[in-house]
């Protein structure tokens, strides 16, 4: 039975978050309702990072074991057939290989948040972006951020409905960086707590308007104490871009 590793991006906004639940739209529900509809075959896709309701996604990375071989190409392009209309795409399906799992064999994720920072509300990118009214510092926020890099305790940034047995993880990556009226984050780590990425950009903006001090962060940080948190980000904002699986990453951009 041939294994298929599967690129797929979505749009998060009709969707409770990636998992299905029940009767309740979700992107897994869609795509195995495609996969029924292609090769009637009944199955339960296995996913790299279960997103919540709203985050959408340039990168994720699906696996499922198929009945028949057919070509990688044949079931991207027969998936994203039976997928229409709905904002789901199969970037790229092949042949995976052997002992690969979407989840327990990567490495590492990456996941993108976008702020807009302006008076005006988007018109465009409503439902994309996070719409910040207040001018942000994005090089206080970057500084800030380095603070978070490394191996520490995330309770502070970890949902009260975390299902992680510890809250100690390995921040790789955090930078923050402007593009015109747009401050954009990334961050990278083999694996994350439930919301933590938004608690953490929250937290930051915090920095960025100037209610935060880079010594605030910190101290939230080795406070261990989820009320020590800012604002969480909304959802609509956050992406995950890419799965690395050791030297090789998965990604739907440049990242």
């Amino acid at each position: 039975m041939p294994r298929y590793r599967l690129l797929v991006e979505y749009d998060g906004r009709p969707y409770h978050g990636y998992q299905a639940q029940g009767d309740l739209p979700a992107v897994q529900s869609s795509i195995e309702r495609a996969i029924r509809a292609f090769c009637g075959q009944e199955l339960r896709l296995q996913a790299a990072g279960r997103t919540d309701t709203g985050v959408h996604a340039t990168g994720q990375v699906l696996h499922c074991d198929l009945d028949k071989d057919w070509k990688p190409d044949v079931v991207r392009d027969a998936l994203n057939a039976h997928l229409v209309p709905e904002p789901i795409a199969i970037l790229e399906a092949s042949l995976a290989e052997p002992g690969f799992h979407a989840r327990f064999s990567a490495t590492g994720r990456r996941y993108l948040y976008r702020i807009l920072a302006r008076r005006a509300p988007p018109a465009l990118d409503k439902g994309r972006v996070w719409h910040f009214r207040k001018p942000l510092d994005a090089q206080a926020m970057h500084a800030a951020a380095q603070i978070l890099v490394g191996h520490h305790d995330f309770t502070t940034f970890r949902d009260l409905q975390c299902q992680a047995k510890s809250p100690m993880k390995t921040l790789d990556e955090a930078r923050v960086w402007r593009e015109g009226e747009q401050v954009l984050l990334t961050f990278a780590s083999r694996s994350f707590l439930h919301r933590q990425v938004r608690s953490m950009t929250g937290s930051l903006a915090e920095v960025g308007v100037g209610r935060w001090t880079a010594d605030d962060l910190r101290a939230a940080l080795e406070a261990r104490d989820r009320r020590a948190c800012g604002p969480v980000a909304p959802a609509e904002g956050l992406y995950l871009t890419g799965v690395e699986y050791g030297a090789r990453a998965a990604t739907g951009e440049g990242e």
